[in-house]
Formats: C-alpha cells, structure tokens, sequence
C-alpha cells in the first residue's frame, strides 16, 4: 500500500469515527462525514455545542476509524485543530468539494470545522487470501 493509494481509500470514504477525550478522562466517539487533504489530513464539520469541540478544544489527540466494509480499515491517530482565518477556508475547499451541502451549513449558528493531522495511520485489508497491514508514522 502506497500513501497515493491510502489517499485514494481514505477519499472514497465519506464517514468515520472520531473518538476524543473527554475533560473527566472519559473516551467518547462520534460519527462524522469526512474529506480528506492529500496531506492525510482529515477534515470534519460540528457545532460548538457537541462533545467533540468541547473534547478536541481540550485534548487534540484524537483517534479515528475509517472503513469496515469488505473487512477493510485505517485506524488513524492524530492531533485535531480547530479552524480558524485563512487556514479555515483552505480546508473548507476540500471539505466542501466532497460534502458540497456543506456550504448551507455555514449558516448554523456554532458551526465549526476541524482538520487532524496524522500522527500514525494503520491500513488493514483481511478481505484477501493473504492479508496485507501497512503502517505509517508521521
């Protein structure tokens, strides 16, 4: 698996799990629609009132699954941001490209993008007669 190829897996997807920590130490999950940069970087909407800001504004580590169909996954953990200025438009365009409804929501009072930078992306594919698991650090 090469990181064109993990880019390619990871920009088919338009949903995953972001599980983030709480401010009591707690893990909590949430579903998300994502897009992805080619950098690797995941890119979500939510509103100011979920668990998720809350988590991330205090705790960036994150961590992520993305895929379970066909026996096929990327675990990814990584450093969430909170998007702001210039750096929040350039995401937005790639946001935007894959959840063009996106744009309406701008609208909702609260909403907010983050981007998560990877720190370590496990790829796992156990649909084959010969499994194949690749990992990269970032």
């Amino acid at each position: 698996m090469t990181k064109e190829a993990l880019f390619g897996f990871l920009d088919q997807a338009r949903l995953a799990v972001v599980s983030s920590i709480s401010p009591e130490g707690a893990l909590q999950s949430a579903l998300v629609g994502i897009a992805v940069s080619e950098r690797l970087e995941i890119v979500f909407d939510t509103l100011s009132s979920t668990r998720k800001y809350r988590n991330l504004l205090q705790h960036a580590s994150c961590a992520v699954v993305i895929g379970w169909d066909n026996e096929t996954t990327v675990q990814f953990e990584g450093e969430a941001r909170l998007l702001e200025g210039e750096e929040r438009e350039t995401y937005q365009a790639v946001y935007f490209r894959k959840w063009p409804d996106g744009m309406e929501r701008l609208r909702w009072p609260g909403i907010c993008h983050f981007v998560i930078r990877p720190v370590w992306i496990r790829y796992s594919d156990y649909n084959q007669a010969t499994y194949e698991i690749t990992e990269w650090r970032f």
